[in-house]
């Protein structure tokens, strides 16, 4: 059923993928330039992968990054320069000798060796390269597009935008490592970066992602012509409201990640002996429990996900009541299958105190679980009027 339904997309998306588009004098007509290489975007034609894709990629080593403790490791940000990695013995030493003036080596780390400075250079070195191909995965097909005069003025509008985001995104990543670079005398804890910077790091990642899953669904699924009911407008409103709880809940989890609150109760469902913890308002104000307290965030955290698998379970039992078109119950299908198995991946995480493995499965997917609850809007979107 889900191979068959892949084949129905792929081919109504060499159909439609054209209509983002406007048709220029210079060269083939989109719709025929498209079909005779047999391909729906120009980033295979230059040889790239997908933009979103990659989105994808750079959110799961970021996590990984994370889950490693290896984030703080490269101590300069330079565009073009670092590039290339440390060559030879003294050119190691020298960069492990920068890595040791800062806080992460002096408190944690005093007794690291070279060997093990290197595993975690190049983690948050392909993190950085990695997020360097998304930039060319955006930029060198909106180049190539453009040239071609196959925009609209919306889709340059949309494009613009999404080139703009990743250039912030890259910005907002080295503002977030800075974070934990600077020295804090009156604090003894481990140095990290600051949960708030790591929290619109990914908030800003999961906003490209999906805008460009959006843009991409919108051009290549085309509208089901459906007769507009009041149980259809109450279905797109609910399954909005979804969408923005699993957003909200992803979200959250970088929270998680950044005061280290996956380590705090280790326990489902109550955390310790208690349903609600002694120490969940322990801060004050009260407001700074919810950003800054690990206990407090990890019961947000389970609050949320609890909040988004009953949402998608009232969804799909509110869609079965409904004739909806096949793709449509599909999507909607496999948001729910997925959601359960989201929530059984975070219990086990927490319950085998977060091995880096299981964590970065989780993390992979809430992105998974946010790509199913955008396909879902994409498939009950209105026709144009």
């Amino acid at each position: 059923m889900l191979l068959s339904s892949l084949r129905t997309t792929l081919f109504y998306g060499c159909r439609n993928v054209t209509k983002g588009f406007q048709h220029s004098t210079r060269s083939p007509q989109p719709r025929q330039w498209l079909v005779m290489r047999g391909q729906s975007t120009i980033t295979v034609e230059l040889g790239l992968p997908p933009p979103g894709g990659l989105v994808v990629g750079a959110i799961v080593l970021g996590g990984v990054t994370r889950l490693t403790e290896s984030g703080l490791s490269m101590v300069d940000w330079h565009l073009v320069r670092e590039m290339k990695p440390p060559q030879g013995q003294l050119e190691w030493e020298a960069e492990f000798s920068k890595y040791q003036q800062f806080p992460e080596f002096k408190i944690m780390n005093h007794d690291m060796t070279l060997p093990e400075f290197k595993f975690i250079f190049y983690m948050e070195w392909g993190h950085r390269m990695w997020g360097r191909l998304v930039g060319l995965a955006y930029i060198l097909p909106t180049v190539y597009f453009w040239k071609k005069g196959y925009f609209t003025r919306s889709m340059k509008g949309r494009v613009l935008g999404l080139c703009g985001f990743v250039f912030f995104q890259g910005l907002l990543g080295w503002y977030m490592v800075k974070s934990g670079l600077e020295e804090k005398p009156e604090s003894h804890d481990i140095p990290r970066v600051s949960q708030y910077r790591l929290s619109a790091h990914l908030g800003s990642a999961l906003l490209l992602y999906s805008a460009s899953l959006w843009t991409g669904l919108t051009l290549l699924l085309p509208i089901h012509k459906v007769a507009e009911t009041k149980n259809l407008t109450q279905l797109r409103r609910f399954a909005k409201g979804t969408g923005g709880i699993v957003f909200l809940t992803a979200l959250s989890g970088a929270f998680v990640a950044g005061l280290d609150a996956g380590l705090v109760y280790n326990s489902f469902p109550k955390m310790g002996e208690r349903w609600i913890p002694d120490d969940v308002l322990a801060f004050s104000p009260t407001l700074k429990n919810f950003f800054e307290n690990p206990t407090t965030v990890q019961f947000d955290h389970r609050i949320l996900a609890i909040s988004s698998l009953t949402a998608i379970t009232g969804l799909y039992l509110f869609s079965r009541r409904m004739l909806l078109p096949r793709r449509a119950k599909i999507a909607l299908n496999l948001l729910t299958a997925m959601a359960y198995g989201q929530v059984a991946l975070g219990i086990s995480t927490l319950l085998l105190y977060v091995p880096t493995p299981l964590a970065a499965i989780h993390q992979s997917g809430s992105v998974a679980l946010l790509s199913l609850a955008i396909w879902v809007l994409a498939e009950l979107r209105k026709m144009p009027k």
